[in-house]
């Protein structure tokens, strides 16, 4: 069956780490969000209204081509305020209406995880945020928008668990 698996999580969970250890063992496309925040992100602001619009319909786009064609992928996604409420449920819609599935794991990081980590010179690679002054004025927002996310059939600590042992989680989740 045709799958969307949708990793989410706080900034500096793991997500890129952990999708890629299950890329490798899948052999599943990762489709990294920052792929397109990062090629949007060139022309336009992040968060402003062309922004917004182009990196969902960028995403969204793919998902449907995706799903049409039959192929299942890894999406890594960080919930937060600039985008579209119900994002999620539109991107698992499509690959239920190709009869495919989404499945929803959710990784864990508490703040003091997130600090401890997100200055890591790893992430500077796509851009991603790496203050941790702005981590934690944006710590409720981000938490908030997490709240929102469909329910997930796993839910993993990264603080708890090794990125290895989360992707193995995800892996036998997969029946893979």
């Amino acid at each position: 069956m045709t799958t969307l698996l949708f990793i989410s999580g706080p900034p500096a969970a793991g997500k890129l780490s952990i999708a890629t250890r299950v890329a490798d063992a899948t052999g599943l496309p990762l489709f990294h969000n920052h792929l397109i925040v990062d090629a949007v992100q060139a022309v336009f602001p992040f968060g402003s209204p062309a922004f917004v619009r182009l990196r969902e319909h960028f995403w969204l786009e793919t998902f449907a081509a995706a799903a049409a064609e039959g192929r299942s992928l890894i999406f890594t996604f960080q919930p937060e305020p600039s985008v579209t409420p119900g994002f999620a449920r539109a991107a698992a819609d499509l690959f239920a209406d190709a009869g495919g599935q989404c499945r929803f794991v959710s990784l864990e990081l508490s703040l003091t995880g997130q600090l401890a980590r997100i200055a890591n010179p790893d992430r500077a690679r796509f851009g991603k945020l790496r203050d941790p002054e702005l981590l934690r004025r944006l710590h409720v927002d981000f938490a908030a928008a997490q709240a929102a996310m469909p329910v997930a059939e796993l839910q993993i600590d990264t603080g708890r668990v090794s990125p290895v042992d989360a992707a193995a989680q995800i892996i036998a989740l997969l029946g893979r």
